[in-house]
């Protein structure tokens, strides 16, 4: 009677951190949630660009594998968040239940952030280094086989005497820790000058800035259309009403400006020079985490012909940001394996105000975002 043959035990799939800036915020938490829900498979993973046929192939680390923590300056527990998130309707009633175990796992592993306002207690080295062995201690007692960082913080003010914000702290925590950075946020993060030697000498990729959930994803579409039909715009306006911690931290004018800055660039990019008008933010906390986005465009046509189209954006931005922040963590871990570095100007689809070189149409941004799947495959590329 023969033995049966041995057969050795599979190793483990590796798996990979993703470490949020801003960890108990509505996206955050969203993702969290989200992630768990498709990986269990009580929701499909609608908005994930990721779980479509054109990255199938490129080895991106699974849902299943995904470990979260990060930093926080408030403390109220992930479930509690995701409950007040179901309760506003951001999240299906009964997801937060569904998921609680998760949510307790994230929750355990998010750390004190800082600095607050005011707060002197620590240099700027100090507070990058303890920020720093938060992210490897996450990395080592999980045995990752890496961990992106992922800025979704409230949107700060840019510096104006040319300190580094906490943003900017935590970008710098990221690649001293050996982690690649994406900032999801309109903030400085690796934007800072001081910290350009440290981006180009870290040998790690990063990418932002700013989330294109949906004003601005209109815009990267619209803009194109209006420069392809030789239609000229005389004017675009547009108002942003919101609520939430986004729209408390957006009542500050000079994050507000911030914030705009990358909704006016995908316009001069687009139409070839910036049409008059401004964008508006408005704080009404009634909104809570929903948003209306309006735009209202002047231009002519045929012998001056005078035309007007709007547009009325309604969503939950966290909902919207959600499922993008997944893909990124996806994609820029994937692109640390393959030993990719400096800037992921590829991933420009993702931000109003993306790094290095590219398009802003959003057309030609996917079509480079497809070509980027091709370098994550297993099939030989060009080394950056």
């Amino acid at each position: 009677m023969s033995a049966e043959p041995f057969l050795p035990t599979p190793a483990p799939a590796p798996r990979f951190g993703v470490w949020f800036i801003g960890a108990r915020g509505s996206v955050a938490t969203t993702a969290v949630a989200g992630c768990a829900a498709v990986a269990a498979g009580l929701h499909p993973p609608t908005g994930m660009v990721t779980e479509t046929p054109d990255f199938a192939s490129c080895h991106l680390p699974p849902l299943t594998s995904l470990v979260f923590g990060g930093h926080d300056t408030v403390d109220c527990p992930l479930p509690k968040r995701a409950e007040h998130l179901a309760d506003g309707g951001v999240l299906p009633h009964g997801l937060p239940a569904a998921v609680h175990a998760e949510l307790v796992a994230a929750d355990r592993e998010i750390r004190p952030g800082g600095p607050l306002p005011g707060d002197t207690s620590r240099t700027d080295d100090d507070w990058i280094e303890v920020f720093a062995a938060d992210i490897r201690d996450f990395v080592r007692r999980h045995e990752l086989a890496g961990a992106v960082v992922v800025n979704v913080a409230s949107t700060e003010p840019a510096p104006a005497d040319g300190s580094l914000p906490p943003s900017s702290l935590y970008a710098a925590a990221a690649l001293r820790a050996g982690c690649p950075y994406v900032n999801f946020t309109p903030s400085t993060g690796l934007h800072h000058p001081a910290l350009a030697g440290l981006a180009a000498s870290s040998g790690l990729p990063y990418a932002g800035r700013d989330g294109k959930t949906g004003q601005t994803l209109l815009r990267s579409v619209l803009g194109p259309m209006f420069a392809q039909r030789a239609l000229a715009v005389r004017a675009w306006s547009g108002t942003n009403l919101l609520g939430g911690g986004d729209g408390a931290a957006l009542a500050d004018p000079a994050a507000a400006a911030a914030k705009n800055a990358g909704k006016e660039r995908v316009l001069a990019d687009t139409l070839g020079a910036t049409p008059e008008g401004e964008v508006h933010i408005d704080d009404v906390p009634a909104l809570g985490d929903w948003k209306t986005a309006w735009d209202h465009i002047a231009f002519d046509g045929f012998l001056g012909s005078r035309m007007i189209l709007q547009t009325i954006w309604q969503g939950c931005d966290s909902a919207l940001a959600a499922p993008l922040v997944l893909d990124l963590a996806r994609l820029t871990a994937r692109a640390r394996e393959k030993g990719l570095t400096g800037p992921l100007s590829e991933l420009a689809f993702y931000f109003k105000d993306p790094v290095g070189d590219g398009p802003s149409a959003l057309a030609e941004q996917y079509t480079q975002l497809r070509t980027f799947a091709g370098r994550l495959r297993d099939n030989p590329g060009v080394p950056r």
